[in-house]
């Protein structure tokens, strides 16, 4: 579980994207050997899924809920989940050798750089100003349990809104935890 002083939705959403900043900037110093940039490469890709099927299950609803262009802006913020699916599915089972790595890591942090922007620049401010301090902090303590619980791969034919998601990733988060364990993969 992500450790927050504050855990209202704003909070834990933009401070994962800071776990994450400090996750691509080690990736992009080149420093490490080919098994720790394949664990820093693991591990993003957990905490990006549980990231962001969080979001889907609670942060999506409430912007289709509280603001006035919520589906248009929801729509596109799945867009962008489903090429960054695209992309870490792409990754898993690469290794650092693999000519493909460097560029599909390039790229997923250029997507995701992007969709955090585009987050904290437009739909974080927009809920903010929509709803109260008292659903934010709920919405934060939600989106922290859906976290723990969500799946660690990534898995673009997933459904991306709910109840479908919602009823299926806790199912799949079994499974993706025994496979991690199978196959000691970092998360």
């Amino acid at each position: 579980m992500t450790t927050t002083t504050k855990h209202d939705l704003v909070s834990v959403i933009t401070e994962d994207h800071r776990a994450f900043e400090r996750i691509f900037k080690e990736l992009e110093s080149g420093k490490g050997g080919d098994r720790h940039r394949k664990d820093l490469v693991d591990h993003v890709i957990a905490e990006l899924v549980r990231h962001s099927v969080a979001e889907e299950q609670h942060m999506y609803p409430a912007a289709r809920k509280h603001i006035p262009d919520g589906d248009d802006v929801v729509g596109h913020e799945l867009e962008e989940h489903a090429e960054a699916e695209r992309v870490m599915n792409d990754l898993i089972g690469l290794e650092p050798k693999d000519k493909r790595f460097d560029e599909l890591v390039g790229k997923l942090i250029e997507d995701v750089r992007h969709h955090i922007e585009e987050e904290e620049s437009d739909l974080l401010p927009k809920l903010q100003a929509a709803c109260s301090p008292e659903d934010l902090r709920e919405l934060g303590e939600k989106v922290l349990r859906a976290k723990e619980i969500a799946p660690t791969r990534p898995h673009p034919a997933a459904p991306d809104q709910p109840p479908a998601n919602r009823i299926l990733a806790p199912g799949t988060a079994f499974i993706d935890k025994i496979r991690d364990a199978l196959e000691g993969r970092a998360t």
